[in-house]
């Protein structure tokens, strides 16, 4: 599902689209990194980037191809024009030079470099969130990308958001109990409920289902469900995962419960756990998928 994760780049000036994708065998992959950490780490990039193409013009292009100094391990400038063109490409899109990429599409067939340049005129930088091959594991996952528009070109860097491992999960999970035991389970369903807020990050929310009438109080990843009775939700295997998970935190009070759920990103169903515990008359819970 997708959440929005604007309030992770508050600090850049801009936020944009990602890049095509990356060249495995020349470029590390970072672990156990946050999200901000990719934001920032792309966000500098594109600074610089910015910056260069600020006072050379287009003379500053070729500088923004594979043998030129914009790349940073994984991370790479490419840039488009208004008029739908690719002008440069410091990774394997560098390919589509010279081509119009204007009807480019995502893997769930997204016209996302429409939305970029569209975008990209109308607002002059933002964010473009999609779904690409990561290179690295194989797999579709979600990507996003800072751009700002400089004259007549939009320059661009990606970022791949960054799985969450099971020590991150468990410490988010560890800060949201002690914030529900805190202020009160319905007041922070609300915070949970918030995707801008300090309890959506990544692939990381929280969800809360009343162990009395079954219903969530609050779903981070998709805050619409709220009030939604789950108490009967299966997983891909049939499994009654929520009456499990209730189950332990009544009777054990907190644990840890494995499950099979399809991850949004990838499209696929895969093996995930989640961390739960009795808050009040309350099941707190959050998850990740296990690796």
């Amino acid at each position: 599902m997708k959440s929005p994760r604007l309030w992770l780049i508050l600090f850049a000036l801009s936020t944009g689209l990602a890049s095509l994708s990356l060249n495995a065998a020349e470029q590390p992959k970072h672990h156990n990194t946050s999200e901000r950490d990719e934001a920032r780490r792309a966000n500098a990039l594109l600074d610089r980037a910015v910056a260069y193409y600020k006072e050379k013009g287009d003379a500053a292009l070729p500088a923004f191809g594979r043998d030129g100094k914009f790349i940073d391990g994984e991370y790479y400038v490419y840039v488009v024009g208004t008029d739908g063109i690719m002008y440069a490409s410091g990774g394997p899109s560098a390919t589509l030079v010279g081509q119009n990429v204007t009807d480019l599409k995502d893997d769930s067939g997204k016209p996302f470099m429409r939305e970029l340049i569209e975008a990209g005129k109308t607002q002059g930088a933002g964010m473009v969130e999609y779904r690409w091959l990561n290179p690295f594991d194989g797999k579709v996952e979600p990507k996003t990308a800072l751009f700002r528009k400089v004259g007549d070109k939009i320059l661009a860097v990606g970022y791949y958001i960054p799985r969450a491992t099971a020590q991150e999960a468990k410490a988010f999970f560890d800060k949201a109990v002690a914030y529900a035991e805190k202020e009160g389970v319905k007041k922070a369903c609300k915070v949970f409920n918030d995707p801008k807020g300090p309890f959506v990050s990544g692939d990381l929310y929280v969800f809360v289902v009343g162990l009395k009438d079954g219903k969530y109080c609050a779903q981070g990843g998709s805050p619409s469900q709220t009030g939604r009775d789950v108490m009967d939700m299966r997983d891909a295997a049939g499994t009654p995962i929520i009456r499990d998970m209730a189950e332990i935190a009544r009777t054990k009070g907190e644990g840890t419960y494995q499950y099979i759920w399809r991850n949004p990103a990838t499209n696929k169903v895969e093996d995930k756990t989640a961390y739960v515990k009795k808050v009040e008359d309350y099941l707190l819970g959050v998850g990740y998928y296990s690796k």
